[in-house]
């Protein structure tokens, strides 16, 4: 008869045993959910905040650039009327280092008015709607507007 009552107990030992395991797993299943979503919380964060850098980086790089236009513009100038080949050559310098930095001037003499890139100043003798002359050149950075051109555009036959 002991024998009989150490059977139950021991299955009632077992199935507590058991019980305990099952609860052990589902616990660490949980923890592990817990995990993964923290683990992709903290990744997107930091992917977001990567981006956020990035962009305070642009920012603060067209915010400087679109001061220093001005300035290149008066440089240019007078590179065109002093003709002095040492200005010529920190100008080119200056022009690889916009280029550098994804800026490029626009193309504009002789193309398509564009009201989106271009500000006509002047509306002058020319083929209709094309762009005669420019008076002050145009910049995109990566591929985004800086500084629209000023340009004198033609008008059709006077």
């Amino acid at each position: 008869m002991k024998q009989n009552k150490q059977q139950p107990e021991e299955k009632n030992e077992e199935h507590h045993v058991e019980q305990q395991v099952e609860k052990l797993i589902d616990e660490a299943e949980v923890w592990k959910n817990k995990y993964i979503r923290a683990l992709a919380d903290y990744q997107n964060l930091e992917k977001r905040t990567m981006e956020e850098t990035h962009e305070i980086r642009l920012y603060a790089t067209r915010n400087f650039l679109e001061k220093l236009l001005p300035i290149i513009d008066n440089l240019e100038r007078a590179e065109t009327h002093l003709g002095d080949e040492g200005l010529a050559i920190a100008m080119k310098e200056l022009y690889a280092m916009l280029a550098k930095n994804g800026v490029e001037k626009i193309d504009v003499v002789g193309k398509a008015f564009d009201p989106y890139t271009m500000e006509c100043i002047e509306v002058t003798e020319g083929e209709k709607n094309e762009v005669v002359e420019m008076t002050n050149p145009g910049y995109t950075m990566h591929g985004k507007l800086l500084r629209e051109a000023k340009v004198k555009v033609g008008g059709g036959v006077f």
